[in-house]
């Protein structure tokens, strides 16, 4: 089998062959149909690396389909149509349940869900995504006649921005400093859209907001710009408000005005983990009924065995990719 792997080596993604997993009593493997490359997570944190990324690293969002079953697995059988949280592989082994005792990502539940007919491999690998916002939005309380800023209208800002606007009746200002995100923020759902290249968002969401301020901010942004759109974040919030923290600003802290937050509540990306498989039954449905609507997402394809064009897209034209996927079939 081929998977993506990531060596010593700035920027350098190569396709590597190697055995087929053989799979524990508790796992199942999936042969893969699609995989979905996260712009942030994969690009600042592995891509752009020097040292060599383990390819259990490389990727996390997969869709595809079973082909063999572990002796005390239940609730899966071969053929069954999934989506997983594994990486960019031909064949993976997936523990079907996360283990309590391990690392925070390892022991993520579920790990592994059954597709229904309606949501197709590529609508499936938004599945960790759009879990991640709806259960961030619900950590949030926004409630009916909230105004809801959302900071970056990346993969993970426009799952954050339609998760709510399927959780309650708020408005939601769009902020984003690429042209093409905005538009897809307001064709998606959005009720303002400001492009933070053209005008100070700050100003912009205080005269949407008759000078309050809003109810809820969320800080989507990674990577580059990530603590100059944070400190903007911090004059967004209305007294009593809440500025919810996603994004990773890579390498670069975070500035925390004390006298600006005042008065006001920072949440970081607090998730109640016991709520997951609730959460995931929810991202599921809105995925289902396109109210998390991935295939306007998505802008690239590439064949898998392209993947350090894919990646190298994601890096260098960023303004022209949104969900970019990688086929296996």
């Amino acid at each position: 089998m081929e998977r993506v792997a990531k060596p010593a080596g700035e920027y350098n993604i190569v396709i590597e062959e190697v055995d087929i997993p053989k799979i524990s009593d508790t796992e199942v493997l999936i042969k893969a149909e699609r995989t979905l490359i996260m712009s942030g997570a994969e690009i600042r944190r592995r891509y752009i690396r020097p040292e060599a990324i383990a390819p259990s690293f490389m990727g996390f969002s997969l869709a595809g389909k079973v082909v063999e079953v572990g002796a005390k697995v239940t609730g899966f059988s071969p053929g069954d149509r999934v989506a997983a949280l594994a990486p960019h592989s031909e064949y993976v082994a997936v523990e079907v349940r996360g283990d309590p005792r391990a690392s925070p990502m390892v022991r993520l539940d579920p790990r592994v869900v059954r597709l229904p007919s309606k949501v197709s491999a590529e609508t499936a690998t938004f599945w960790p995504q759009a879990l991640g916002g709806v259960m961030c939005m619900r950590e949030t309380e926004a409630r009916d006649g909230d105004t809801v800023v959302i900071l970056g209208q990346g993969v993970v800002g426009s799952c954050c921005m339609q998760a709510v606007k399927a959780q309650a009746r708020v408005r939601v200002i769009a902020v984003d400093a690429l042209a093409p995100r905005c538009k897809l923020a307001l064709e998606l759902g959005a009720d303002e859209a400001v492009n933070a290249a053209e005008e100070d968002p700050v100003a912009a969401v205080k005269r949407l907001t008759g000078g309050e301020g809003a109810e809820v901010v969320v800080y989507a942004v990674g990577g580059r710009g990530g603590g100059k759109a944070f400190a903007q974040g911090q004059d967004m919030i209305k007294r009593g408000g809440l500025l919810k923290l996603i994004g990773h600003s890579e390498d670069e802290p975070l500035p925390l005005d004390s006298g600006k937050i005042q008065g006001r509540r920072l949440q970081g990306g607090y998730q109640d983990m016991s709520k997951r498989p609730q959460g995931s039954a929810r991202a599921i449905q809105l995925l289902a009924d396109r109210k998390i609507d991935a295939e306007r997402m998505i802008s690239h394809r590439f064949p898998f065995q392209e993947a350090a064009a894919a990646f190298d897209l994601l890096y260098n034209r960023l303004s022209e990719a949104m969900g970019v996927i990688l086929v296996w079939e």
